[in-house]
């Protein structure tokens, strides 16, 4: 029983080639109409066991996460469609002052689910633009990979953004590691690197994480430069908002603005080895969740501040240990209905597993305001 939980239980993509760049990440290849994910050594149309309770990178030299392909990706008419309600639910906006905050989890590419749940807490209209006022929207990063259009979530939040400021609002949005995937995949493409396994690419490491073709066509400039200006942290009304349940935000720096500014400088740097350890320390997932969890989120609010910490990454499901079956046959599959509080009430998760047909989560904090 987890306790604090406030869920309930109940792809196609090209065919990637696995040269031995791609082996070196000791994770299943991509295959083209296949099951969401299949282990090495299976056949087409097999399907892989759901992840151990104990984790998802056993195979891994030890504290080595990021290349790891441990979240199915399906097609787009299987994921559950979002019942929103004939009209928007309007945003209860203060007499003077910032209005209240929200907070998504991860997108993965999907606009259509993420227009939904927008305008179901009343934060766009039926025509996807800015109607809350002074309300203040925080993304978790991760808009783009698996899903279908990554590119016009960036390009929503980025509208977003100009709409929300001018109605004194705000719209913001933090660094995922799927951004830095991206960026590291266009910069960088087949430059070899030290993975710590062995040698990899950005190249590799993007198309098997869910890489979409579509999404790098349409990349431009200044998609880049709005990625590499993420900040990686932040803390606002009490809640340390991070991507990550990691705690390797502390190998950056001492303050938010320090870790923001390393961040930044590192990007910048354009060096494919220190991206690709940024990306790698991003990429680890569940030092929340277990034995020492509450220690690890106290690590991190007793050095940046809050009292609550706030992340997407690690899908709800698999944070629970419930991982069901990906046929469609199961129905006792976990159904996320609302973020999952843990870690002694500590953290909240946010990231409702919308690649798996799961919820995308659009919250208002505090929990039950």
């Amino acid at each position: 029983m987890v306790e604090g939980s406030m869920t309930q239980g109940a792809g196609q993509g090209p065919e990637v080639e696995r040269t031995a760049t791609v082996r070196d990440f000791r994770v299943p290849a991509y295959v083209h109409d296949a099951a969401p994910y299949a282990a090495p050594g299976m056949h087409t149309g097999e399907s892989a066991p759901p992840p151990s309770e104990e984790g998802l990178d056993e195979a891994l030299p030890e504290g080595y996460t990021p290349t790891q392909r441990d979240l199915p990706v399906i097609r787009r008419g299987d994921t559950v469609q979002v019942t929103v309600d004939p009209e928007p639910v309007a945003v209860q906006q203060p007499a003077t002052g910032q209005g209240p905050l929200f907070v998504v989890g991860d997108v993965h590419g999907y606009l259509d689910e993420l227009l939904a749940a927008l305008r179901e807490k009343g934060l766009v209209d039926d025509a996807g633009q800015w109607c809350a006022g002074t309300s203040r929207l925080w993304f978790l990063g991760d808009f783009t990979d698996r899903g279908p259009d990554g590119i016009g979530v960036i390009d929503l939040v980025m509208r977003l953004s100009a709409e929300a400021a001018a109605a004194g609002g705000y719209c913001k949005a933090l660094m995922g590691n799927h951004e830095l995937l991206l960026l590291g995949a266009k910069r960088f493409g087949d430059t070899p690197v030290n993975s710590g396994a062995g040698t990899a690419t950005f190249q590799a490491a993007w198309l098997l994480n869910g890489g979409q073709k579509t999404d790098m066509d349409r990349l431009q400039d200044h998609h880049l430069q709005w990625m590499a200006r993420l900040d990686a942290m932040e803390e606002v009304d009490d809640h340390l908002l991070v991507h990550s349940d990691a705690t390797t935000y502390l190998d950056y720096g001492r303050s938010i603005e320090e870790v923001n500014d390393t961040v930044r400088e590192t990007i910048t740097r354009n060096d494919a080895e220190e991206v690709w350890d940024l990306f790698r320390k991003f990429t680890k997932r569940f030092s929340f969740r277990d034995e020492g969890g509450a220690d690890a989120v106290r690590s991190l609010l007793d050095t940046y501040g809050g009292t609550r910490i706030v992340h997407g990454h690690s899908p709800i499901p698999y944070l629970l240990g419930e991982v069901g079956s990906e046929d469609g046959e199961d129905d006792t599959r976990t159904v996320v209905e609302g973020p999952h509080v843990y870690a002694d009430g500590l953290a909240i998760a946010m990231d409702g597993g919308v690649t798996m047909a799961g919820k995308l989560l659009v919250q208002q904090l505090p929990l039950g305001a």
